[in-house]
């Protein structure tokens, strides 16, 4: 009893800080980011695998997968860096290097597995099923995001949620309504995400 009324002015004042707290914009529904398919092009990541081919030099076209460096080893060609890039502008590194031994290469890459840069993963931490990275995909919401990591645990403070977000170079903060998405099935909690999105879930004190 006696550590009870320690500890209850304790959470007042806790109470009080977050109430005291401006209350943050909620997030917005629809991103002209992603919604202009011009606007977004995939780059490449460590860990995704593609397929290299050279054409009409079947015997340097190849699968290989990006290192942890970000960088991949191709026939004639090593230690090329590939992440943060387009697979076209990938493709056009690789026709230079492949220059100093084939006359005029033409090379495409194709995408056979996706991680995506560290910096463009949405990331879905604390009271998740399963928090986790996830690699972004292009018209992502918060919805998708949730089924993957799948849903709230039993202590969540799902519409006390959290997304942050960097906006021109700005940390922002947006209140998400989780709970009424998942359990209620409003979908106007749903918002659409964008790459390097980072979703926290509070724990519920009640």
């Amino acid at each position: 009893m006696r550590h009870t009324f320690l500890l209850f002015p304790l959470i007042v004042l806790v109470l009080a800080a977050c109430s005291s707290r401006e209350p943050l914009p909620s997030a917005p529904l629809n991103q002209p980011f992603t919604t202009d398919p011009d606007r977004y092009q995939y780059l490449i990541g460590p860990g995704d695998s593609m397929s290299i081919f050279v054409w009409r030099n079947s015997e340097v076209s190849t699968t290989v997968t990006v290192r942890p460096d970000g960088r991949i080893t191709a026939p004639l060609v090593e230690d090329v860096m590939a992440a943060n890039k387009t697979p076209t502008q990938l493709a056009r590194d690789l026709e230079k290097a492949l220059g100093a031994y084939i006359k005029d290469p033409i090379v495409t890459v194709t995408m056979t597995g996706f991680v995506g840069p560290f910096a463009e993963q949405i990331r879905v931490v604390g009271e998740a099923a399963k928090p986790q990275s996830l690699s972004y995909r292009q018209h992502m919401t918060l919805l998708d995001a949730m089924i993957a990591v799948g849903g709230l645990t039993d202590y969540a403070n799902g519409n006390g949620a959290i997304l942050t977000r960097i906006v021109e170079g700005q940390q922002r903060e947006y209140t998400v309504r989780l709970t009424d998405l998942i359990k209620d099935g409003d979908i106007t909690a749903n918002a659409e995400l964008l790459p390097g999105d980072v979703i926290i879930i509070p724990e519920s004190f009640f």
